[in-house]
């Protein structure tokens, strides 16, 4: 009950309507650029805590992509907001037509461990500046983040404007209960489902951030060592456990090995020689995901890595070559320092073929100097988003909608596809002076002529 008063209390705010103010949202946008300027040595240490992220990866992958948002939103929520005029047909005039951007209400956000302070703010950040309030739900998997992150939602805002529910199972049960407006979630494809049918049992709309198997594709052309250089980064980011991280490799079978040994290079130079002891190697998020890592790594032969520490819940980078795509390893979404080295035989047409036939990824990692070939893969190779010759770098432009397609999920974030995905659009054509009888009954002795010319 105590979840239901809260909720209410935020669609009485909401409807007394002081978030439609522009002014009002930029304000409250800058509260909480200055509130995280107050908690983030207590941020920094909670991800630490939980993922084992040094503060360099934390800022980096978490902090700064919230404070650009916070910067992209604030500078330009003027004109985000804006009314749009649009064309009114000869039929209709005298008249003027315009579209408005509206908040859906009470907003509840859906939060992931994985990145939990980034993945909790960026959308908050989009629903505060479409005029929502909104219920927080961080992932009671990364305990320490949540906590940090309830508290400067607490130490920032009204908890009839924006307040923190902390919690399992249990509370994220009840808040699929609760009558939102929007439903804004953040995780796997298997919860991602039960998100989406508690949605529709109140025909909720929602968006969903989910994930896949997403490839990394060596053309024939493409620099091996780069390509190498590139994907140990995107792998090695929060110890793979990203959404977007490189999820396998297609590489030329010719090729293999000499990327493998690339490989091998960037992972000794970036965590050296004993990974497991690198300050810079975040750990797994609990053991239930650790040993469902371990037994990913059953899969094919281990050309590098295979170490890893229990009592640390730490695994180091891990690459796998002889895989299968019938193997576990191929079966899931890995999410974990793993990495998977398939072959083909440099035909490309085939290649596509067969990504073509499995689920679509969030994002696909093309390594290629053809721009014909840039263009062939982006046209027929359905995926939420990504990159040439880098990867997971395309999440960091607040310019870039972010999110999937099919099972990879639905909706976009990030800078104004954030605010659009958290609005909705309101028509409104207002009639001027004078009133055409033309339109009225009786009808008889009208001919259609005039009609057909004004109405087409």
């Amino acid at each position: 009950m105590e979840l239901t008063s809260q909720i209410d209390a935020q669609r009485s705010f909401f409807h007394l309507g002081y978030t439609r103010s522009v002014s009002f949202r930029r304000t409250m946008l800058h509260r909480l650029k200055q509130g995280l300027d107050r908690h983030e040595a207590a941020l920094l240490a909670a991800l630490e805590q939980d993922l084992g992220k040094s503060r360099f990866e934390a800022y980096e992958t978490e902090l700064a992509v919230v404070r650009s948002e916070l910067k992209d939103a604030w500078e330009h929520l003027e004109r985000w907001a804006r009314p749009r005029k649009v064309r009114t047909p000869l039929a209709l005039a005298p008249g003027s037509s315009r579209i408005y951007r509206e908040p859906y209400g009470v907003a509840l956000i859906m939060a992931p461990w994985n990145y939990p302070v980034q993945l909790t703010l960026v959308p908050l950040i989009s629903a505060l500046a479409a005029g929502c309030t909104a219920v927080v739900k961080p992932s009671a998997y990364a305990p320490a983040s949540s906590q940090a992150v309830a508290d400067l939602i607490a130490d920032v805002f009204e908890s009839n404007y924006v307040c923190a529910v902390q919690g399992g199972r249990a509370e994220n049960t009840a808040l699929l209960k609760e009558r939102f407006n929007f439903l804004f979630f953040t995780g796997s494809t298997a919860v991602g489902r039960t998100v989406m049918a508690a949605a529709a049992e109140r025909l909720t709309p929602v968006a969903l951030e989910l994930g896949g198997k997403s490839p990394a594709i060596l053309a024939p052309d493409a620099d091996m060592d780069l390509a190498a250089r590139r994907i140990v980064w995107g792998k090695g980011l929060n110890a793979g456990q990203t959404c977007v991280a490189p999820d396998h490799v297609w590489v030329p079978e010719e090729a293999r090995d000499y990327f493998v040994e690339r490989l091998g290079r960037y992972i000794r130079q970036f965590y050296g020689e004993q990974p497991l002891e690198s300050p810079d190697l975040p750990r797994i998020v609990n053991e239930k995901h650790f040993r469902r890592l371990e037994g990913l790594m059953a899969s094919g032969r281990v050309a590098l890595g295979g170490g890893r520490d229990a009592s640390r819940l730490k695994i180091a980078p891990t690459v796998l070559v002889d895989v299968d795509e019938g193997d576990p390893v191929m079966g899931e979404e890995i999410f974990g320092p793993i990495l998977p080295v398939l072959t083909y035989d440099g035909d490309m047409e085939a290649l596509i073929g067969r990504l073509q036939q499995k689920p679509r990824p969030l994002a696909l990692y093309l390594f290629t100097k053809d721009s014909a070939l840039m263009r062939e893969v982006r046209e027929r190779i359905p995926f939420g988003g990504g990159c040439v010759n880098d990867t997971v770098i395309h999440l960091a432009n607040s310019a870039l909608p972010f999110g999937g397609t099919g099972e990879s999920g639905m909706g976009r974030c990030h800078g104004e596809a954030g605010f659009r995905t958290f609005s909705y659009e309101k028509s409104v054509y207002r009639k001027f002076p004078p009133d055409v009888p033309v339109r009225y009954p009786p009808h008889g002795g009208k001919g259609l002529g005039l009609l057909k010319r004004l109405m087409g």
